[in-house]
């Protein structure tokens, strides 16, 4: 993994999912170490974020690195007219590692085939967000204490959720069980359903949840996205078609835990955050730990 950019989860193996999985475990006991002390960090955010740019500006602190970037291209020479092509590489003259978002799917891939240094890819449009997907997979360990034959429920938006993609491509090496909840409009995108196909992964779809999640695992939710809209009328017939409520968890199993990349619009009642199966703020905060542990193994620092 030293050197190596992550911009889609199939560039890691099984084996590096769970060399990452444990090394995150052992930054979750011990978070301040110094490891980044003389390395520098581009934090390149072309399209707005909270959890995964702080998440990462967190993990670099703890890790005793230093930052350079922008949170938003208006406030770049972006905004001049610059190509993509020339950022990257003055930015490859004054870091160490980037961690890229921006809107155009692709753009990650693009950038680490020209860039002298690893690129992280935080999120490229639709397509794929990595690293979230790593600390997704982090979570489920932790709150089931396995990925192996799991039944994971995936509800909202399948169609545009890169977080939803990353996880579908990452758990088919788990032989789980899929149950994908979707209006027709954001039904899971075909080309993953021929993936998970291929690899013998059954999964099945839905238009509704109700009681079919009393045999959930995982229930891992996404906002319906108005920013991957091009028509707001479309937008508006389907923004509310998923709202989970505290009473609906009331026949699930045990050990059901409920999961959110965030941010949260209404798509989970917020009656349901002093339930135990709520996780979605603790998966937020170990998404530090996750992001310690990528950047640590890409730069060879462990």
């Amino acid at each position: 993994m030293k050197n190596k950019s992550l911009i889609s989860i199939t560039d890691y193996t099984k084996e590096d999912y769970i060399k990452i999985l444990d090394l995150a475990e052992e930054f979750e006991k011990n978070p301040n170490q110094r490891l980044l002390e003389n390395h520098v960090i581009a934090s390149l955010f072309f399209e707005p974020s909270t959890r995964t740019r702080l998440s990462f500006e967190s993990a670099i602190q703890r890790l005793g690195g230093k930052i350079v970037g922008f949170s938003e291209a208006s406030a770049t020479s972006v905004s001049k007219g610059e190509s993509l092509k020339d950022t990257i590489l003055t930015v490859c003259s004054y870091s160490d590692l980037i961690i890229m978002r921006h809107p155009i799917e692709g753009s990650a891939r693009y950038s680490s085939e020209i860039a002298s240094i690893p690129v992280i890819n935080a999120g490229d449009g639709s397509n794929q967000h990595p690293t979230q997907c790593l600390l997704d997979l982090y979570s489920i360990r932790k709150t089931q204490g396995t990925l192996e034959n799991l039944n994971l429920f995936l509800v909202g938006d399948l169609k545009y959720g890169r977080t939803i993609h990353s996880l579908i491509m990452a758990m088919a090496q788990f032989n789980p069980v899929f149950n994908f909840i979707s209006p027709p409009f954001l039904k899971i995108p075909v080309e993953y359903k021929m993936f998970l196909e291929e690899k013998g992964i059954k999964y099945y779809e839905h238009e509704t949840f109700t009681d079919i999640i009393s045999v959930a695992d995982i229930m891992y939710v996404t906002r319906v996205q108005r920013e991957r809209f091009s028509d707001p009328v479309e937008y508006e017939k389907v923004k509310h078609s998923y709202i989970l409520k505290n009473k609906y968890l009331e026949n699930t199993k045990d050990n059901l835990r409920i999961l959110h990349p965030l941010p949260r619009v209404n798509e989970i009642d917020t009656d349901v955050d002093d339930n135990p199966k709520a996780y979605y703020f603790q998966q937020a905060l170990n998404g530090v730990y996750t992001r310690m542990a990528i950047m640590s193994l890409i730069l060879g620092l462990k």
